[in-house]
């Protein structure tokens, strides 16, 4: 797996294969060739499936697999041809079981393990998310991290769920942003997955709080911008979900460069501009679709709209009308 110019995730399925050739070209083409492991699907009789998405960043590769049930086999050989990074897999299906080193751990939906990516191992699975991570990254970070491996962590573990929904929001995004913010991302990771192996005692201390803040912002961002519309969202509804005060959200978010109402109204005012280009709704009032999208007030939302996009609801609604060029305004 090598990084693509910009970052961004590659996808692949058998669902456009012809159903003879699925299993032969995934084991070869995904398989051996990307991953460097052999699949053998568990139920040969029935019709194999499969798909993943892959992203490299510097310094973290990550691979989400779903599809027929299967034993992923990384041989002696294989490891023996590959490098030192250490590897963590998280389990999305009901059951799944890893070996390495003789040693055997069953995995609960949400749990986690890792491996050493130079020693073979199996893994029996039918939707996962693997990770590499280089191994200097974690020694730096990690008291013992041989120690650390093959040891199961739960699903409940706080870092091991943040480390999750960071990696999750990576692969919806096209692409993560400037160079100085791509080694931002990737040392946060580091550190989640440190302390989610057991963090010495200075990166549980130092790096551990801004790490778990980053992950827990890019989670809240993705949560407003779901629920932007509902007139119950705040920051004590958000505070409430994520366990946390309503003062630590306000401080994580004006750390990252706007607050947390700023963040709500542009979410807002980004669905008002969405809806009122559509056709579909091109018969509704404006104060209709300002409600739906969780404004209160029609005023503060002509307002709020033209400061931020530099013309009106109606500008907007009207080019969409007249079937000529879009008004975009200013974004």
């Amino acid at each position: 797996m090598t990084a693509t110019a910009d970052f961004a995730p590659v996808r692949f399925s058998t669902w456009d294969l012809p159903e003879r050739e699925r299993l032969s070209r995934w084991r070869e083409e995904f398989g051996r060739t990307l991953v460097s492991v052999d699949i053998e699907p568990l139920s040969p009789d029935e019709t194999f499936h499969a798909e993943a998405t892959l992203q490299a960043l510097p310094g973290v590769r990550t691979a989400l697999c779903s599809g027929s049930a299967a034993r992923f086999d990384r041989t002696r050989a294989m490891a023996a041809a590959g490098d030192d990074s250490i590897g963590l897999v998280v389990n999305f299906g009901p059951k799944a079981a890893m070996s390495q080193h003789g040693r055997d751990v069953a995995l609960e939906a949400g749990d986690g393990v890792p491996i050493l990516t130079d020693a073979a191992a199996d893994l029996t699975s039918t939707n996962h998310l693997g990770i590499l991570l280089p191994r200097a990254a974690l020694v730096a970070r990690v008291k013992d991290i041989d120690q650390a491996t093959s040891r199961v962590i739960p699903h409940d573990v706080g870092a091991l769920r943040l480390l999750v929904s960071y990696l999750r929001l990576l692969l919806e995004e096209s692409a993560p942003g400037s160079p100085a913010i791509i080694e931002t991302v990737a040392n946060h990771i580091h550190d989640l997955a440190a302390l989610a192996l057991g963090a010495n005692r200075d990166t549980a201390q130092e790096s551990g709080p801004n790490a778990v803040a980053a992950a827990q912002l890019r989670a809240m961002k993705d949560d407003i911008r779901r629920a932007c519309s509902s007139p119950n969202l705040s920051v004590h509804s958000i505070a409430a979900r994520y366990g946390v005060s309503a003062r630590y959200i306000q401080r994580i978010f004006e750390g990252s460069g706007s607050t947390f109402t700023e963040y709500v109204t542009e979410q807002r005012l980004a669905a008002a501009h969405k809806a009122l280009r559509r056709r579909t709704s091109a018969k509704e009032p404006i104060s209709t679709i300002a409600f739906d999208c969780g404004f209160a007030d029609v005023s503060h939302f002509n307002r709020m709209f033209r400061q931020h996009f530099g013309c009106t609801p109606s500008d907007v609604r009207n080019a969409a009308r007249s079937g000529g060029s879009e008004w975009k305004g200013r974004t």
